[in-house]
């Protein structure tokens, strides 16, 4: 992992995300559209057209908290994520579909997101939990509203942002998956110590 620090700015090109790898801590300046369950059920499922365009743009898997103001307009009041894998079943197709090339959200993905980010050059983030008022403070305006039907937590809310992060790459264009490889590696460190408790410790068993 090199630890490289990077901003994106949308519309993110292809080569924009080639050289970064899993492990690198980037910051998003642009546009960021929260983009959860419901959403992606509407246009993989339902087949209803989003009424943003995504093309070259960032989501983040995330149910907001907002303020409207008196004049109309709205304030974000916190923006923390939620949990990607909900969204696993959906996000390959999802890609493909929209051309988003940045997928922001608690946690890790799989398999299927992470062949969608190799065939279409894009990259999942993990934003740290925890810091939902601080994101907030990194929202210059909410620009937009879609599908307000949908109720706060899962409204299209299309979010201008200055140095949006950290960002931390779990899913890279080359496929390689963060939480899955320090998975394996945690396991592998984790046999000899087991056997070791055991052998200690036998009447737990």
């Amino acid at each position: 992992m090199s630890g490289q620090i990077k901003i994106l700015t949308t519309p993110i090109k292809d080569e924009d995300l080639e050289a970064l790898n899993v492990g690198d801590v980037v910051y998003l300046t642009g546009t960021l559209v929260t983009c959860r369950d419901v959403a992606h059920r509407r246009l993989i499922e339902l087949g209803r057209e989003l009424p943003v365009d995504l093309k070259g743009g960032a989501i983040f898997h995330a149910g907001p908290i907002v303020k409207q103001k008196d004049d109309g307009s709205y304030e974000m009041v916190s923006i923390g994520p939620t949990t990607s894998m909900r969204m696993e079943k959906f996000e390959k197709e999802f890609i493909q579909r929209t051309g988003v090339k940045l997928v922001v959200g608690k946690g890790g993905m799989g398999a299927e997101t992470a062949a969608g980010c190799v065939e279409n050059k894009a990259v999942h983030a993990i934003f740290p939990g925890g810091c939902a008022v601080l994101a907030a403070t990194k929202v210059e305006k909410i620009e937009d509203a879609q599908w307000k039907d949908l109720g706060m937590p899962e409204t299209l809310w299309v979010n201008r942002v200055k140095e949006f992060g950290p960002l931390i790459i779990s899913i890279d264009t080359k496929g390689r998956n963060l939480i899955d490889e320090n998975k394996a590696r945690f396991n592998e460190k984790k046999k000899p110590i087991l056997k070791r408790i055991n052998e200690e410790v036998r009447f737990i068993k």
